[in-house]
């Protein structure tokens, strides 16, 4: 049985006053139906020029994106995108932000009636029911991100692409995002890439870990399998040697492998730490601190 989506040996070159750029090369992976995959590594890696390649935003300079047997060309309804950014329309409440998609989607083949009741179950499904006629000027940070994956959700995508999508976040607001994505994948059984700079995030969330070389010509160093049963409580995770295991994996393959000079190893230590009130560690917050240097390194 062939995966349900094939990214087949793509390159990805920009062209420069000083001649073509190779942002990707030979990035080859296949992701199967209900998988959570997390792109992870340093900034410039390429992580997002992936993942604008299987949206259709780019397309491949060499290789393609095989989607459920077809050929992806151009952006498309079966492969919906959720940015760090929420992206709402700021006059327009979160019923009729969602409703938008469904229109673009969905057209004449549903009535009124059933248009309505799908976006109040997808805003249901996010947890935003009761604000749903609020405007985005109206809720928080963390409530808007609820609504565009409620609008992204309302699509039926066969690929739910997430680039950062809790990283404007605060911890806690962001221990809840991954807690409700983890339930809305379970019930929905999703195919989700997520990219992210966080490791903890990163275990906690994925069947797989995709682990990206530093650019120029980035591609895949290393991809780690996630074997923890769901469903996934991050404080039993905390003392879990293989959580800490894989953790420590992703760790080394960042600042060991392919770090930059100026970013500090981690301490042994770190991978023991405990997750205090059910959102961040205090190895999670020295993780931060260290992908905070990466990101002015890069």
């Amino acid at each position: 049985m062939s995966a349900l989506l094939d990214i087949s040996h793509i390159d990805m070159e920009f062209p420069t006053p000083k001649g073509p750029f190779t942002a990707l090369q030979d990035v080859d992976l296949k992701i199967e139906k209900g998988e959570f995959v997390s792109l992870i590594g340093h900034s410039g890696c390429g992580k997002s020029t992936v993942l604008n390649v299987v949206a259709g935003l780019y397309q491949a300079t060499r290789g393609g994106v095989i989607l459920n047997g077809r050929e992806v060309t151009e952006p498309g309804p079966e492969r919906a995108v959720v940015f760090q950014n929420h992206s709402l329309l700021p006059w327009l409440t979160a019923f009729e932000n969602v409703e938008l998609a469904v229109k673009q989607v969905f057209g004449k083949s549903r009535s009124k009636a059933q248009m309505r009741e799908w976006i109040e179950h997808n805003l249901n499904l996010v947890h935003m029911g009761h604000a749903m006629h609020k405007r985005p000027g109206e809720i928080s940070g963390g409530m808007k991100q609820r609504v565009g994956i409620a609008r992204a959700l309302s699509m039926q995508p066969q690929v739910l692409l997430m680039d950062e999508p809790f990283g404007a976040l605060d911890a806690l607001t962001r221990a809840h995002m991954q807690d409700s994505l983890m339930e809305i994948q379970a019930e929905l059984n999703n195919t989700v890439i997520m990219i992210t700079h966080d490791v903890d995030e990163a275990v906690l969330l994925s069947d797989r870990i995709v682990m990206m070389t530093n650019g120029p010509a980035a591609t895949i160093g290393e991809i780690l399998n996630v074997d923890l049963a769901r469903p996934r409580e991050r404080l039993a995770l905390a003392d879990d040697p293989t959580y800490n295991h894989y953790r420590s994996r992703v760790l080394k393959f960042l600042h060991e492998r392919h770090g930059k000079p100026d970013v500090p190893v981690p301490s042994a230590k770190a991978p023991e730490e405990k997750l205090q009130n059910g959102t961040a560690s205090a190895a999670s917050e020295t993780n931060k601190a260290e992908q905070d240097s990466v990101e002015h390194a890069a």
